[in-house]
């Protein structure tokens, strides 16, 4: 079996450890996990399943089985990742945003690629935090060799991931990006969105202005009519194309352009800023950009 590779890593939320009434399980699937990497054969196959099948009764156990006998038989293909990632070599791989359920497609307008999948999330009340979508971000791959390699490219990968300023990098260069935002919370109002990106994007708009641009504001947030309709699993892009020109689509409608730069980069801030909605995205994104320059 061919080894398995992970040129581009998407990081997993921290999990509490469970308690020792479960450690049992996890360690059976864990080493089940581990002969199936190393082996690679039909024999460490049938091995893992033998001893799933004599722990203990668990659905968990159960699904596992299932898995294994599904995606390791003999004449199977084991080109594909096992786990939520994105590898160059596999354009159609999508990644899955774990904590909403969200699958995201790891390429998007041919050309751009996944960096970093996030989730936005919301206090009611200041008590409960909801889930009110999940994100990725996006960058075309000749735009960001083009741009980025001959500054950052003579940095090894490790070098580049511990470098922060990438993203800065990425965010003001002339490079075609997109964020796309998939509803999780079934009863999101437009009126809901269109008040946040007022204050979220409005206050990006002074920070890297220098004052509070209303009309740059307001041009880009009346595009979020009152019309429009946001079940879960519906689809905002925001699209940053060459000459800093934001393009706003909903379900794949086209609701308006802006040409910006100050705007491109305040709606950027909001996901892969310091300050972004979701630092895992973040983290991301910088561990794939700098496998993307190797690449």
């Amino acid at each position: 079996m061919a080894s398995l590779r992970f040129p581009f890593l998407f990081s997993q939320p921290h999990k509490t450890p469970s308690s020792a009434t479960s450690d049992a399980p996890s360690r059976s699937f864990s080493t089940v996990a581990v002969a199936l990497a190393s082996g690679g054969s039909a024999l460490a196959a049938t091995g893992a399943i033998i001893a799933i099948t004599q722990s203990p009764k668990n659905p968990f156990l159960e699904n596992a089985m299932n898995f294994l006998l599904s995606n390791f038989s003999p004449n199977k293909n084991h080109s594909s990742p096992l786990w939520g990632s994105v590898s160059l070599a596999d354009n159609s791989a999508p990644v899955t945003e774990s904590r909403a359920g969200m699958a995201f497609p790891s390429i998007l307008k041919d050309t751009q690629r996944l960096l970093g999948i996030g989730l936005r999330k919301k206090a009611v009340f200041g008590l409960k935090n909801i889930d009110v979508y999940a994100y990725g971000v996006y960058a075309d791959d000749v735009d960001v060799k083009k741009c980025l390699a001959e500054k950052h490219g003579r940095h090894s990968v490790s070098e580049l991931q511990q470098k922060e300023e990438l993203r800065n990098h990425l965010m003001e260069n002339d490079i075609r990006m997109t964020v796309r935002l998939q509803i999780v919370y079934g009863r999101l109002s437009i009126n809901s969105v269109r008040s946040a990106f007022e204050e979220s994007v409005g206050s990006r708009l002074h920070k890297f202005g220098g004052y509070d641009n209303k009309e740059l504001l307001q041009r880009f947030t009346s595009q979020f009519k009152d019309e429009i309709k946001l079940p879960r699993g519906s689809i905002i892009e925001l699209s940053r194309d060459h000459d800093y020109i934001l393009h706003t689509t909903i379900d794949g409608k086209e609701m308006g352009s802006i040409q910006s730069k100050l705007l491109c980069r305040s709606i950027l801030d909001l996901y892969i800023g310091d300050e972004s909605f979701d630092h895992k995205a973040n983290e991301d994104v910088e561990s794939n950009l700098a496998s993307l320059l190797h690449k």
